[in-house]
């Protein structure tokens, strides 16, 4: 039973300060704008990357910060990490399909 520890160590959480969390949501709220200005530019296919790039960061500051990730147990971070080794998974698996389709302009090779 997790909550009758002799020495407290289970019932032990992470309490991270108030301006830790406002310096975190400037970081989202700053990766937001980068996004809406490369939206405005024309960089070809790296709008993509670098808007993906962005989304990712954010992404990992919600993840490891707001959801507290980042001081959790060592099950909980392989738990995030299948996630997203899954969420992989299907986005090559789609791609996969995807390219594979001759009907589709741009991907006849």
């Amino acid at each position: 039973m997790a909550s009758s520890s002799n020495n407290g160590t289970l019932n032990q959480h992470h309490v991270a300060p108030v301006f830790f969390y406002v310096m975190v949501f400037l970081g989202l709220i700053v990766g937001t704008v980068l996004t809406v200005v490369v939206a405005k530019f024309d960089l070809g296919p790296l709008n993509n990357i670098v808007m993906l790039a962005v989304a990712m960061a954010k992404a990992l500051l919600v993840v490891l910060f707001f959801m507290h990730v980042r001081w959790a147990s060592r099950l909980t971070w392989v738990v995030a990490a299948s996630g997203l080794f899954w969420l992989l998974i299907l986005f090559t698996l789609t791609m996969a399909d995807y390219m594979s389709r001759g009907w589709v302009e741009g991907t006849l090779r």
